[in-house]
Formats: structure tokens, sequence, C-alpha cells
């Protein structure tokens, strides 16, 4: 039975206030003094608590009852309060719900209204605990998972990533092929880590290939080798990607940008493990297993002919689909609190404004903009201005010169690299480089 503690002095109140919850099918518990409150507090851990603004006859103040809430607060943050406060008490009431109680009602009050309330805050109290009880078994599940398994230090808070990390870690030790899809910027590359730093294969090589950052003449080259003399500027062999990650994992990003002679030689090393580099007839052999990512709707390029099906079914045996940050607000703080270091912090304003952006450029968005604010903060304490957050919403694909530099700096001038870091096209990013004049080489 829901229990309600009564904390009022007067008699009369106190019986009246009784025989309503007893009508209501509620137990009521009372003291009448603020210090036999706080020990039936701290005995029963009442559902609700119904408490007086004075106690003392020649006292109007208020003060009493503001030194009980205070009390009562400090034993439990959680339980309900309403406070009982005559018209001189109002202002006091007001200040005390501004601080964490849950509602004041004024004498005489009228029954239905109190009932109504009661349940009302009950409801929520309800819900409230669930969802405590909820984030505690859901972080008990994480600090498990974490002490199980590498999850090579990926940050996260929300049910979302807990799917994708935990089903991660459950194909890892198969050699099954993977496909992580996922908008831009949203961790595909780390979710590939950890499957095979979790791998009965975690000590062989793991090679990446960036398929959108390739010249499509080259792309062929990079997964299967080259002969010398293959093609113009081949001037020595070059070993293929599928070659050096024998054993291991080759991580191939961007696949839906592969074309299709490419995937047609991609589908027989799947099928057999058998390739040829370019411009040589001995055929080799690779126990590479790939785990492949894209941000396209393969379903629809195999429906407009821009990609395999028969591939298409090869390479998604499992399928990890990474949400956009958007659809993960929880993740976002504790991202943006590992980004910005230990010497730095968020006012409560920049943290409120990096949960209402939007974030079109997912996780490598965030990172970008808390370096930045990181290089503009005042005094080490990040505002919203730092951020850049009202212009990067206003226009996300426009970083500043002072941004492509660093960027540009960072990448050691590699143009895929940097337009990656940057979340643009390398078409786009050479556009807006021309248009700072910002000269490059590569």
């Amino acid at each position: 039975m829901t229990t309600i503690l009564i904390i009022e002095d007067n008699t009369g109140i106190r019986e009246a206030l009784a025989l309503m919850l007893e009508l209501n099918d509620m137990q009521g518990i009372f003291a009448d003094s603020p210090a036999q409150g706080v020990k039936l507090m701290q005995q029963q851990r009442p559902d609700l608590i119904i408490q007086d603004m004075n106690f003392d006859q020649d006292s109007t103040s208020g003060d009493e009852g503001i030194q009980l809430f205070t009390q009562l607060r400090e034993i439990d943050p959680n339980t309900p309060i309403i406070l009982l406060t005559a018209w001189t008490h109002l202002e006091h009431a007001v200040s005390l719900v501004k601080a964490g109680a849950a509602d004041y009602l004024q004498k005489p009050w009228d029954d239905d209204k109190l009932i109504t309330t009661i349940r009302n805050l009950l409801e929520l109290s309800r819900h409230r605990r669930e969802h405590e009880r909820r984030k505690q078994h859901q972080a008990h599940q994480r600090e498990k998972l974490a002490d199980a398994f590498d999850l090579c230090g990926i940050i996260y808070a929300s049910d979302a990533m807990h799917e994708v990390v935990t089903l991660a870690t459950r194909v890892a030790r198969s050699d099954v092929a993977v496909l992580i899809t996922g908008p831009n910027g949203s961790g595909k590359q780390k979710i590939a880590e950890l499957i095979q730093a979790n791998s009965s294969i975690a000590d062989k090589p793991f090679i990446t290939v960036n398929a959108g950052a390739l010249p499509e003449n080259l792309i062929e080259a990079e997964l299967f080798g080259a002969e010398a003399g293959a093609f113009t500027g081949a001037d020595k062999v070059r070993v293929g990607r599928f070659e050096a990650a024998d054993g291991g994992t080759l991580f191939l990003d961007e696949i839906g940008n592969l074309p299709l002679e490419g995937q047609k030689k991609l589908l027989r090393v799947l099928q057999s493990g058998e390739f040829e580099r370019l411009g040589s007839n001995k055929t080799r052999r690779t126990s590479a297993r790939l785990i492949s990512a894209t941000n396209a709707d393969l379903e629809q390029a195999v429906k407009t002919g821009q990609m395999r099906e028969d591939l298409l079914y090869r390479l998604n045996v499992i399928q990890l689909e990474l949400p956009a940050l958007k659809d993960r607000k929880a993740d976002v703080l504790p991202l943006a609190e590992f980004f910005v270091g230990k010497k730095h912090r968020f006012s409560k304003t920049a943290a409120e404004s990096l949960l209402q952006h939007d974030w079109p450029g997912n996780v490598r968005e965030l990172e970008n903009r808390v370096n930045r604010a990181r290089l503009l903060a005042n005094n080490h304490i990040i505002e919203p201005g730092d951020l850049g957050l009202n212009e990067a919403a206003a226009n996300s694909n426009e970083p500043s010169e002072q941004e492509i530099r660093r960027a540009l700096e960072s990448n050691n001038g590699v143009i895929a690299r940097t337009a990656r870091a940057l979340n643009l096209s390398r078409q786009s990013l050479y556009r807006r480089m021309e248009k700072l004049g910002i000269e490059y080489s590569e």
C-alpha cells in the first residue's frame, strides 16, 4: 500500500488528512514535529511526504518548514514533497518548488485536488525510479561488457550504441564478413577495430583502405596489387591490401564506391580466396577476413545497377547499423567530455547547446567542434560561442580557413584524410580551398 508521511502539528489537520488517505486506499503515517518527521523518514522511507511550513505557535516565518524541507531532501532527494502553506508562506513555497519540492497547496485545501496531485506525483516518481533502475542496469551491463572485451576506447552511454557494440563483440570471433552501415563520421572504423581486437586473429594484420579516397583507376591495384609496369607509373611491385592482410583483417571503407570490375574481383576473393595482381597471371591466395563499411544504401545501389547483388549478399552476412549521433543524444556529452580533456570544461549553456545541435557531421563533427572550442576558450571554460554551432548549423559543410589549415597540418597535407576529418568530399574541399586561396600539394 502507498505510504504517505504527514508532518503537521495541528491535530485536526492530521485527522482530516488521515481520513482522506484512508478513503483513497493510502496509508498515512504521522509526525507532529520536524524532528519526529525526519526520524520517520529515515525509518520508513515513505512514497510521498506532506509537510507544514510552521510548527512553533510563536512562529509564522516559514523558516522551520524550509529547514525541514532541506533535511528531508538530504535523506532522499527523490521522494516527492508537497508543502502545505498559508498565504503568508506562498513566496517561501514557490522558492522551495524551484529548489526541488514537488508541489505546494494552500490551506484550506481541496481534497479532490490534493488526491489528484498525490496520484500524479506518485506516478511520476514511479516512472523516475524505473528509469533510474534501468540506467543502473544499463551501466552495469556496459561495465560487464568492458570487463569481458576490449572496447578500443569507444565512448558511449546510449542504448542504441550498446546494442551495436554488444553485437560487434558477439560476431568478433567468427570469420564471417561484416558490413557496417551508418552516416559519415559516425564511427564505423572504430567498430571495425573493436571486431578485430576481439577476434581470434587480433594479433594478425589489420589493414584499412578507403575506397572513396582512391582514384577509380587505382582501386584494383590498391586491393589486389600490381606488378612493375602493369600501368603508367608502376615502376615497382605493389603488394595489394588483400595480400598484406593475409591471415588478418581487411577493413574496406566506403565500399559503395567500388567500381563494378573491382566488385567482380572482390566477389571472387570472397568466394575462393584467390586473386591476381594487375599485370600477372599468377594466382595468389589470401585468408583475410573482410569487414566493409558504407554510408550508402547498397540495396538501392543494386536496383540502379551500381552494386552487384551477389556481392552484397556476401558482404552483409552480419550487418551492424550505426545510428547517427542525433539519434543517440545520450552519447553527446560523454563524447564531448572525452574530446575536451581534463584541462577544459563546458559551461552549463555550452553543454545545453551541444545537446540541442543535430550533428549532421556526427561524431567527427563533434570532435572538430570541441577541438575548435579548446583553442578559443578563455580560462579553460568553453562557452557556446567557442563551439561555433550557430555558424555550423547555418552551413555545416563550410569550415573556416583556420580549420582547413589546421586539418591539413594534422593530416600531413593529405587531401583525402583532411576531407574525411572535415566531413567533406574531396571535391568540396578542393572548391573550398580554391575559394579561400589555400595552396596545396600532395
